[in-house]
């Protein structure tokens, strides 16, 4: 053999051997790194006294990233002016605090940086830091614990701040709205217990927020709150419960502004039930008007009759505790042409009613001209109710399970406001078997009566509800297989609902119960045993 081709082989040979031997050994990058970073030093030492300067560093032994700080970081007492924290989206060794705020006197600061702090690599959190220092010569150390429930889920939100006001000659309970608190913590995104810390002692109003737009300030459209119901005085060994709330909304009329040909819109927040719409201007004898309720936004719609030839009208819009009149530019518009809607579709309950509406005003009804007619063709008699101001009739019917109904609107049934009337019109809606339901038993031990007991999905969207006045069972049928959990309101004035809390009134919201979940299941009953403490 060739000398050269011999040396070749034996070079290929070897070559194989040590790539085979390279493939078996090759290391798999070890142990994924779990270790969070370690803080080396701060500038100043952290829990330092007399603090007079305006930058603060913190030096780790890692490269490290800050996330998520608007949400995590919390800053006790808040300041006005928000000091620039580094790095953001960078890698660094050390973060950098820069105050622009004057600080306080004789007061501790705590900077809570909650889980923003992760190395690098691996993102393994610094858990829950905190830097601490005192304008003064010595570091207030007392605290406030407790926990956060949810006035009406079984479980609360997250990232809940809860804060101290201290209660002296300034203190008013308007301040809420207007100052940002003494002392601040947060529950962060899995905690429903609170610790606020490094607190002087005094006197002071506790309280929570869920604090919709960041200001540490109450806005009821936006916010949920908790308050204690009582002043607390710091020391204290007591741990808090604050149940978090959202406040009805006080009432305020919007502008009301010209929709189509004849049909104004008076928006609102709050509860439109006791609202009253009434025209100041001069109108002729033959003014009519009808109010209905907009399905999709938070207004009334004010509809009437005949064209008016004006360039603007005038209304004033009233509530027990709001009065106000509107100007209204009126111009030359097509009216809306009635066009009927129905629900439900498809399948119908046992329990439901048909329901017709319409989106003009509908002013006569004619049930003679309205056939119903199950799967036999027998025909089915129904009753009919009105109701004004969601403009809608809800036809009522005896059935039966596995049953087909078809229902036939003639022409000219229901006329209009404006009287425009319905062509013909046909709908089917269907009954299930029994045996596609279950059903469930409770027994209640304990209770104190009247409440609520209802059956929610695991948003706490009420599926079904029984109002109770005394004891008994309580029976649920044809429900719909599924898990609910149960949900008891302890309804202590008897009005039927959920009543909310007010900070202003000083009310919390009525008691609420939770039960563990159940399943039902199809052509199948539980029975359950509700015990109360």
């Amino acid at each position: 053999m060739n000398k050269t081709l011999s040396n070749f082989i034996l070079a290929a040979v070897i070559g194989l051997i040590f790539i085979n031997c390279a493939n078996r050994g090759t290391p798999d990058g070890g142990p994924k790194d779990e270790t969070p970073p370690s803080i080396v030093k701060s500038e100043p030492d952290n829990y330092s006294i007399n603090f007079k300067g305006k930058v603060i560093k913190i030096y780790f032994d890692e490269y490290i990233k800050i996330k998520d700080l608007q949400k995590q970081l919390i800053i006790s007492p808040p300041m006005k002016t928000q000091p620039d924290v580094t790095p953001l989206g960078a890698a660094s060794k050390y973060i950098t605090i820069k105050i622009y705020d004057t600080l306080q006197p004789n007061t501790t600061y705590a900077f809570n940086f909650g889980n923003s702090i992760t190395d690098n690599n691996e993102s393994n959190p610094y858990p829950y830091y905190r830097y601490v220092l005192s304008t003064g010569d010595y570091i207030d150390s007392l605290n406030v614990k407790g926990n956060i429930v949810d006035a009406l889920k079984k479980q609360p939100e997250t990232f809940v701040n809860v804060a101290l006001y201290e209660v002296d000659s300034t203190f008013a309970d308007s301040i809420i709205y207007k100052e940002t608190p003494k002392y601040i913590t947060n529950t962060l995104d899995s905690l429903t217990t609170f610790s606020i810390e490094n607190i002087k002692a005094g006197k002071y109003m506790l309280m929570a927020l869920k604090d919709g737009n960041g200001d540490n300030k109450f806005q009821q459209k936006t916010d949920q709150i908790a308050f204690y119901k009582s002043f607390i005085d710091v020391p204290t060994d007591s741990s808090y419960t604050l149940r978090l709330f959202s406040e009805d909304v006080d009432f305020k009329a919007t502008r009301p502004r010209l929709l189509s040909g004849e049909k104004i819109a008076f928006g609102y927040e709050g509860d439109y039930k006791d609202m009253a719409i009434k025209i100041l201007s001069e109108t002729p004898p033959e003014f009519e008007y009808r109010i209905t309720k907009d399905p999709k936004t938070d207004s009334l719609n004010y509809w009437y009759k005949p064209r008016l030839e004006v360039d603007s009208l005038i209304f004033k819009v009233s509530h027990p505790n709001f009065e106000k009149n509107f100007t209204v530019r009126i111009s030359e518009q097509k009216r809306d042409s009635l066009l009927i809607e129905t629900a439900p579709s498809g399948n119908i309950g046992n329990d439901d009613a048909f329901k017709i509406s319409g989106n003009t005003p509908l002013v006569r009804f004619d049930n003679s001209k309205i056939s119903l007619m199950d799967q036999d063709s027998t025909y089915v008699d129904f009753t009919s109710d009105f109701d004004t101001i969601t403009n809608t009739y809800a036809l009522s019917f005896n059935k039966t399970e596995a049953n087909n109904y078809k229902i036939q609107v003639l022409p000219e049934a229901f006329v209009d406001f404006f009287d425009d009337t319905n062509d013909t019109l046909n709908y089917s809606v269907s009954t299930r078997k029994a045996s596609n339901f279950g059903y469930a038993r409770f027994t209640l031990v304990n209770a104190k009566y009247p409440l609520i007991i209802q059956l929610t999905d695991n948003q706490g969207e009420v599926k079904v509800e029984e109002y109770v006045s005394e004891a008994g069972e309580i029976d649920f049928l044809n429900l719909q297989p599924s898990m609910y959990s149960i949900r008891i309101i302890h309804d202590a004035n008897g009005n039927q609902k959920f009543d909310t809390g007010s900070y202003l009134k000083k009310i919390q919201p009525e008691k609420v119960s939770h039960f563990q979940d159940i399943e039902i299941r199809a052509d199948w009953g539980i029975q359950e045993t509700l015990q109360f403490k």
